[in-house]
C-alpha cells in the first residue's frame, strides 16, 4: 500500500530506501514525540545503530530531511486518487473523497484481529463512534477570516475579494507588492487551514458561549470500542479543515466500513450532539441498519412547549398524546426497526401531563383511549423519522435511559481515549506544514496508535500468565 501510494512499481521500493523501513522511521518520530531533526539526529549515533538496522537501513546510508517530507508529501497527495462516496443530504448529493490511506488502518486492524486481540462480541456487535479532533496548524494564525480567495492573484482590474471586510472586519487592502500573489496576512505553507470558534457544546447551536479559537485542521477518526478487553481501534479517518462539519463526512465514512471490513456487525453507533443532522442519523439507521446513540442537539422551536403537542413530541424526543401527556417507552421492535411508545392511560392514573394545555379538563373525559378496549392507552410507532418527517430527535434507546448511557459513555472513552493519545504525541499542534502532509501524518499516528495498542495489550496478557 505505501510504495502504491508513493508511486513505485515495486513493493519493495525504491533504492536505498524500502518505504516500510520510512514508515518504521516516521513511527519511531510519534511514539517519542520527537521532532524531523532530533530523529534523524538519533539515527545517526551508535547508540541507536540498532534500531536503524531493524528499519532496514544501509550503514551510511540514512534518509535527509527533505526525503520525510517528500515521504509525507506524496502519500497525502496520493491518498484522494479520485474515488468518492455519494451521500444524500435533503435534495442534493454530495461526493465526499475517499481516502487510500484508510488501507493502512484497515491492514493494522486486520493484523490485531489475526493476533486474537479484538474480542468475538465487539465484531459481532460492535459499537463504532466517530468524533473529531481539532489540531493547530504549524502556522500560526493571521487573520480568522482566512479562505480560498486569499490566495488568488489579485490586481487593479480583478481585486481580490476580502472575507474579513465582508465580514465587518479590517482585513487586508492587498494593494501592497507582498499581495499580488496571496494575502500577507494568509499562511501560504498552510492554505487548506482554518478559523473556527468553539465553544465545546454541540446541544445548543443558536446560544453565544464562551470558547476557544481554533487555526487549523480537524481528524475524523471512526473508533471501534471492545467492552470485554477495554481498548478501542480507529477502523477508518478523514481529515478535513477545522471548519468544516462531521455529519456529512462521518456518513461517508459509516458507508465505507464494509469495503474495508466486509465482515463486521455494526449494531449501535454513538456520537455527540454535532452529528445529530438527518444525513447521519438516516445513514446509520438505513445504510447499517444500528442504533442511533447519538446526543440530542438542540433546536429554538424546542423552546416552544405548546409546539410539542401540536408536532407530537418533546425536545428529548419522547411522543406526546394530544393533551400533553409523555408516552413510555415500551421496547424496540428490532424486526420492523421501530420504537414502540404507549400512554399506559397516564391520565387516569393522577400523573401530571408535561405540557399542560389551556381550556382543557384534567384528566380529558373526552380521550378515546381511556375506553376497556385500549388497554395500554395510546400506541405510537416512531421508525426512522417522526410523522411529521423530523429525523433530529429520534432514537432507537431513550435518551438518558442506563442502556443509552452505557454505550454512550463507552463511545466517548474510546474517542477521548485515541485523542489523549494524539495529544501525548505532540500532534494537537501539527509539526508539518500543508495538508497532504498534515493528512499522511494524521493517518500514520492513527496507525500507529493501533499498532502500539497491539503491543500494549499481548505485553499485558504475556506479564498476567507469568505472575500467575
Amino acid at each position: 500500500v505505501l510504495a502504491q501510494l508513493l508511486g513505485w512499481r515495486s513493493g519493495r521500493g525504491q533504492q536505498p530506501y524500502d518505504p516500510v523501513s520510512l514508515f518504521l522511521l516516521l513511527g519511531w518520530q510519534l511514539v517519542n514525540g520527537w521532532n524531523r531533526a532530533a530523529t534523524l539526529r538519533r539515527l545517526q549515533q551508535p547508540g541507536y545503530a540498532d534500531y536503524a538496522r531493524r528499519f532496514g537501513f544501509r550503514a551510511g546510508v540514512l534518509p535527509s530531511e527533505g526525503a520525510l517530507r517528500h515521504f509525507l508529501t506524496t502519500l497525502g497527495q496520493n491518498s484522494e486518487t479520485g474515488a468518492t462516496v455519494p451521500v444524500t443530504q435533503g435534495d442534493r448529493t454530495q461526493a465526499v473523497a475517499v481516502q487510500q490511506l484508510n488501507q493502512l488502518l484497515a491492514q493494522a486492524v486486520a493484523l490485531i484481529r489475526a493476533a486474537g486481540v479484538v474480542s468475538a462480541a465487539a465484531w459481532a456487535a460492535a459499537l463504532v463512534c466517530p468524533d473529531g479532533q481539532l489540531h493547530a496548524a504549524a502556522s500560526r494564525l493571521r487573520c480568522q477570516a482566512v479562505g480560498a480567495s486569499c490566495y488568488q492573484p489579485t490586481s487593479a482590474a480583478r481585486p481580490r475579494p476580502c472575507p474579513a471586510r465582508a465580514q465587518g472586519q479590517r482585513g487586508c487592502a492587498c494593494d501592497t507588492p507582498q499581495c499580488a500573489q496571496l494575502c500577507q496576512r494568509a499562511t501560504p505553507r498552510d492554505p487548506a487551514a482554518r478559523f473556527v470558534w468553539y465553544t465545546g457544546r454541540n446541544q445548543d447551536a443558536w446560544e453565544a458561549e464562551d470558547g476557544a479559537g481554533h487555526y487549523g485542521y480537524r481528524s475524523l477518526p471512526l473508533q471501534l470500542a471492545d467492552r470485554e478487553r477495554r481498548f478501542s481501534l480507529t477502523l477508518l479517518s478523514d481529515v478535513r479543515p477545522a471548519n468544516q462539519r462531521e455529519e456529512v463526512p462521518a456518513a461517508a465514512l459509516l458507508r465505507q466500513l464494509k469495503a474495508h471490513y466486509p465482515d463486521l456487525q455494526v449494531a449501535s453507533v454513538a456520537g455527540d450532539a454535532g452529528l445529530g443532522y438527518a444525513v447521519f442519523l438516516r445513514t446509520v439507521y438505513e445504510h447499517l441498519q444500528a442504533r442511533r446513540v447519538v446526543d440530542l442537539r438542540a433546536h429554538e422551536c424546542d423552546q416552544d412547549e405548546p409546539g410539542w403537542v401540536l408536532r407530537g413530541y418533546d425536545d428529548r424526543g419522547r411522543p406526546l398524546c394530544e393533551y400533553g401527556y409523555a408516552l413510555r417507552a415500551n421496547g424496540f421492535d428490532g424486526t420492523r426497526r421501530r420504537h414502540k411508545w404507549v400512554c399506559q392511560q397516564a391520565c387516569l392514573q393522577g400523573r401530571k401531563p408535561q405540557v399542560r394545555l389551556p381550556q382543557v379538563h384534567y384528566p380529558p373525559p373526552e380521550c378515546p383511549y381511556q375506553a376497556p378496549d385500549h388497554p395500554h392507552g395510546k400506541v405510537v410507532n416512531v421508525g426512522g423519522c417522526f410523522p411529521d418527517g423530523s429525523w433530529r430527535l429520534v432514537r432507537d434507546l431513550p435518551v438518558g435511559s442506563p442502556t443509552w448511557k452505557a454505550l454512550y459513555h463507552r463511545a466517548r472513552n474510546a474517542v477521548e481515549g485515541r485523542n489523549a493519545t494524539l495529544e501525548r504525541w505532540g500532534l494537537k499542534r501539527l509539526p508539518v506544514y500543508g495538508q497532504p502532509r498534515v493528512t499522511a501524518w494524521l493517518f500514520l499516528a492513527d496507525v500507529w496508535g493501533n499498532l502500539t495498542t497491539l503491543a500494549r495489550l499481548i505485553r499485558e496478557a504475556t506479564l498476567a500468565s507469568a505472575s500467575s
